[in-house]
């Protein structure tokens, strides 16, 4: 592909042209432009560029991309709670896998996305510093490689266009290659990542974004977005050379990476930082699954299946964590949670809205309703409530760690890169040490990187790209007995925007 060197804006939403602090994104599809001489009007790059940063915290609420990539896999789903949590089925279309492109939280996430596009843009193509322009072209890349998993197409403009052209779109091929070489250009002049403040774009993030890039480039350039893929050996050995490039180790402790102090773990490579008194959407963590009368209390929604919560054994630590201090604090582990729920001190039963025990069951359907309509199914909290801050959270929200690098690592090699599986075999080895498992005997498959994987990330927003690299995103599992349809490997494009006569809906919407 012809490397194309800039972008100009591209579809965003309408209110961001008003003002930079707005954050409204749920408003009508648009697209925008201002000239590379700033021409538009003046141009606070440094503003746009902090959007450009906070526009990550949208990877912290439960809906739009979080939703979409986790609610689509194996371990996530949203039943309705009798008259809860229906909101027009958008919750159930996500797991069983029949959404439109009129879902409103498709629709959210691609104006989420390009709106920060076109906030990077704003950066790139006017009076930036070189390393202003540096982080917005990382950031942008991020932006896009989103795009590319979860859409397929990305809109762009070609400079000197008019505001009244249309974007024009390129292929999920031209996207991917446009990306790695955006990515590539700029690897040497990234940071070194800050200690103990993993929220600026820095040269680990960006050895880690291309070797995201090259494990999933037999998927992004398949003639079929449901496969077959075929990955080359020379991606997966670009895999492991930006792996290795990476300056990190893994944790101790892997809730330390979850914690309200998570800011200290050296193996967060690139997060979206809180900041206290500016919100706080990651107690969606703990709040979309937690029943109101918890501490803290939630909004008894979301849950996982027992086939998902089935492949951690008892004494995997990733599956539970407890101290002195959280069961003061909160009365029950964090992790996954079932059984009795306890008020803080971990003594008193806790009873749910009816007077019946808050007892958490594996069973759940996606309609729920009678006795069990506030305890089915197993609750999640992936992150430490921060008891001091329950509402304005201090916990930095992960978007790459360091053991998600490691296992593209053994994946890539047991892919056809260097090493195969007695490399892939380390990995895994040190990754089981740290949750006090005892490594298994045997040299790993694919298919224990993937279950892995599974364990190992849950709930971090990776699952429905791993599903689909390895052929499993499609097939039926609990709460979705039949296998999809293809046309579900990628989302449609929002109806909104298919007014665009450049853009192409998805195969199959």
């Amino acid at each position: 592909m012809k490397r194309i060197n800039f972008i100009k804006s591209i579809f965003f939403i309408g209110t961001i042209a008003c003002s930079v602090s707005c954050t409204n994104l749920e408003e009508e599809v648009l697209d925008g432009y201002i000239t590379a001489d700033g021409a538009g009007g003046n141009v606070n790059t440094g503003n746009f560029l902090q959007s450009a940063y906070e526009g990550l915290r949208g990877f912290q609420d439960q809906d739009k991309m979080f939703t979409m990539n986790e609610m689509s896999g194996d371990g996530l789903v949203g039943p309705t709670r009798g008259g809860d949590w229906d909101d027009n089925a958008k919750w159930r279309q996500f797991h069983v896998h029949t959404w439109g492109s009129d879902n409103v939280e498709i629709r959210n996430a691609w104006n989420s996305l390009l709106t920060n596009v076109y906030n990077c843009n704003l950066v790139i193509n006017n009076t930036a510093t070189a390393q202003q322009k540096t982080q917005a072209r990382f950031l942008r890349a991020f932006y896009y490689y989103n795009v590319i998993d979860l859409f397929g197409q990305a809109p762009y403009r070609e400079v000197g266009s008019l505001i009244t052209e249309n974007p024009k779109f390129w292929s999920r091929k031209e996207a991917t290659a446009f990306v790695i070489s955006e990515l590539e250009a700029v690897l040497a002049d990234l940071p070194a990542r800050v200690a103990n403040d993993a929220s600026i774009a820095n040269k680990d993030a960006g050895n880690f974004l291309l070797a995201k890039l090259y494990l999933n480039k037999g998927v992004f350039n398949a003639d079929n977005a449901s496969g077959p893929y075929t990955f080359d050996a020379a991606d997966m050995n670009k895999v492991i050379t930006h792996v290795n490039a990476i300056n990190s180790s893994l944790a101790s402790e892997y809730w330390s990476n979850f914690a309200p102090t998570n800011n200290t773990s050296g193996e967060i490579l690139f997060s979206s930082k809180n900041v206290l008194g500016t919100g706080g959407g990651i107690q969606s963590r703990w709040r979309m699954s937690m029943h109101y009368n918890q501490t803290p209390d939630g909004w008894n929604g979301f849950a996982t299946v027992a086939e998902y919560y089935n492949r951690f054994a008892a004494t995997d630590d990733r599956r539970q964590h407890t101290s002195s201090s959280i069961i003061a604090n909160f009365g029950n582990p964090i992790g996954f949670q079932a059984g009795q729920m306890f008020a803080p001190g971990g003594v008193t039963p806790l009873k749910d809205r009816t007077g019946r025990p808050l007892f958490y069951t594996s069973a759940v359907t996606m309609i729920t309703s009678g006795t069990t309509l506030e305890t089915a199914g197993i609750r999640t909290q992936k992150y430490e409530p921060d008891n001091a801050n329950l509402g304005n959270p201090a916990n930095d929200y992960v978007l790459m760690r360091y053991s998600d690098a490691l296992l593209m690592k053994a994946e890539a090699a047991l892919r056809g890169g260097a090493g195969g599986a007695a490399s892939a075999k380390i990995i895994i080895d040190q990754i089981n040490v740290r949750a006090k498992l005892t490594p298994s005997a045997s040299l790993p498959t694919l298919d224990a990187v993937y279950l892995e994987r599974g364990k190992e990330l849950w709930y971090e927003g990776w699952r429905r790209n791993d599903m689909i690299r390895f052929e499993k995103f499609l097939a039926p599992r609990e709460l979705k007995p039949t296998t999809s349809n293809g046309k579900y490997a990628l989302y449609p494009i929002p109806a909104d925007a298919l007014f665009n006569p450049n853009v192409v809906q998805n195969p199959g919407y």
